[in-house]
């Protein structure tokens, strides 16, 4: 039986909350040249309309890892790919898609803390409070949903799901 999803974020409402983040961004990064870092998978889709709404420039690296297996965090990080670019002496902005736990996010953020940044700073198209299990600073949040499990827009279950131009929930 195929899963049923339902709409929770449409694409019009995404494009003004990528909208909004971008302008933030920029009035905070003008000038600072940016390391814009997203973490992959789940980020590819939001960074790349994130970059096409700032009006600044940018370097982009990408970075992947996880704690996760299925649906639940292992607590261990596992980095599968590590940044090409230095984040010494950059103001970096780490662009995730969505916070749950924050377990991944939080070893991310010390594992860069360490390196030297100017600056580091966290944006997250959604926000999941309710699964929170460490805390992390992030700056810049697009929006805060319930304890939902959802697909679309970059963000997948078992690799599907990502194609979606809206964020769903799934059963």
């Amino acid at each position: 039986m195929k899963p049923e999803l339902k709409t929770l974020i449409d694409e019009a409402e995404l494009k003004e909350t990528v909208a909004a983040l971008a302008a933030e961004i920029c009035e905070d990064y003008r000038d600072k040249d940016p390391l814009l870092v997203g973490l992959l998978k789940g980020s590819f889709v939001f960074m790349a309309d994130l970059i096409r709404q700032l009006d600044i420039p940018v370097e982009v690296d990408f970075m992947a890892a996880t704690s996760y297996v299925g649906r639940e965090s292992t607590g261990e990080l596992v980095v599968l790919k590590g940044l090409n670019e230095s984040v010494h002496d950059r103001h970096v902005l780490i662009v995730e898609d969505i916070i749950d736990t924050g377990l991944t996010l939080h070893q991310i953020y010390d594992r860069l803390s360490t390196e030297g940044p100017a600056s580091i700073e966290i944006c997250t198209l959604i926000d999941k409070p309710a699964r929170r299990q460490v805390e992390v600073p992030v700056k810049y949040v697009g929006r805060e949903i319930p304890d939902l499990f959802i697909v679309g827009y970059g963000i997948d279950f078992d690799q599907k799901y990502r194609w979606l131009p809206y964020v769903g929930t799934i059963d």
